[in-house]
């Protein structure tokens, strides 16, 4: 094992530099201890999670495996509508704009917005202190000093997520333990915050050895690996290891449904796309039917309200399996995923840090 990967098993008491990307709403106990299990590190995305629930799923993973997790955790952005109220109206016509999906699956439109749309990070990190997880990691930002401090207090390790090279040295400076850098081919959410994301779209293959260069912690790649030639190719451009999303979401211990994991074996790269339309913020799936028809009717509501408005279809339309209805998150690479059990793709991704 080169001296970067371990460097970065020994920070996190691991035994192979693979991380599985925490999947905000699609983490699983299952997926996460296999992962652990299997000798990397296992992560659960706690979007929307409140304290308790955190506390619950925290107590089922380590009630599964007694080897190193990881509890990932958004924190809050300043454009964010959670605490403005939007202009008189506006919540009105989004719910307008999205009411042929209600009616599609059959769900009346909410007449009002919700007292609250997310709980507060003060809650969620609270609970994760509590749980005491051997690692946490954050998106959307640098975590503030009193929670970097109090971590430190309780021994957990932190990782920062960065799509851009002054995102990870602001980590850097904050005394984060190690460093995401997600290239533009990743699934899911762009979590970029120090300028919008359209500002921050850098390749993997250049993002990576410049972060590597910038700062002095490890670094795991991310964003279009999906088997050992990406490990391979990630270890090459400095990094000390790598996280991994899509190949994982499209196996059974995910909590995606059937008509995702279809759908990340048939889409090729250029059929996915970046998008505002499911949630108000940049992130890439496929484009399936109501990310056309939201798009084109050109309304679409900030974060988090959007994301809370088109859940509740989603959530039907996951019920009844359409999945021209549901947000097919996956990178760039999702056609280059070949396994159906968690273990397959971990033999694949470890085929490629001796490569």
């Amino acid at each position: 094992m080169a001296n970067g990967a371990r460097r970065l098993t020994e920070l996190l008491g691991i035994d192979d530099p693979i991380v599985l990307g925490p999947f905000g709403g699609l983490s699983s106990v299952e997926l996460t201890t296999a992962v652990s299990e299997l000798g990397g590190l296992g992560s659960f995305g706690l979007y929307g999670y409140d304290g308790d629930r955190i506390a619950e799923t925290a107590a089922a993973i380590r009630a599964a495996t007694g080897r190193p997790f990881n509890l990932n955790v958004w924190l809050p952005l300043t454009d964010d509508a959670t605490d403005a109220p939007l202009a008189p109206g506006a919540f009105e016509a989004s719910v307008d704009a999205l009411r042929p999906f209600y009616d599609e699956v059959g769900l009346p439109v909410p007449e009002e917005p919700p007292a609250a749309y997310l709980p507060s990070f003060e809650e969620q990190w609270h609970a994760v202190l509590e749980a005491r997880p051997a690692v946490a990691s954050f998106v959307f930002g640098v975590p503030p000093e009193k929670v970097v401090e109090s971590a430190r207090a309780r021994g957990i390790r932190l990782i920062g997520t960065a799509t851009s090279v002054d995102e990870a040295v602001a980590l850097y400076a904050a005394g984060i333990d190690a460093i995401v850098a997600t290239g533009l081919e990743a699934g899911g959410h762009r979590v970029s915050f120090l300028r919008q994301p359209e500002q921050s779209l850098i390749g993997s293959i250049s993002l990576i050895p410049q972060v590597v260069d910038a700062v002095g912690v490890p670094v795991i790649a991310a964003g279009g690996i999906a088997d050992r030639r990406g490990v391979a190719a990630a270890l090459a451009l400095g990094a000390s290891g790598v996280q991994v999303g899509t190949a994982f979401l499209r196996t059974r211990q995910s909590a995606t449904t059937d008509a995702h994991r279809e759908a990340i074996g048939a889409t090729a790269a250029h059929e996915t796309v970046l998008t505002r339309a499911m949630s108000g913020r940049l992130a890439r799936g496929a484009r399936n039917r109501a990310l056309r028809d939201i798009e084109a009717g050109g309304v679409i509501a900030p974060f988090p309200v959007q994301n809370w408005l088109t859940g509740k279809f989603r959530a039907e339309a996951v019920r009844a399996g359409r999945g021209e209805l549901q947000s097919l998150w996956m990178g760039q690479s999702a056609s280059l995923t070949r396994h159906e059990d968690a273990r397959d793709v971990y033999a694949e991704l470890a085929a490629g840090l001796s490569a």
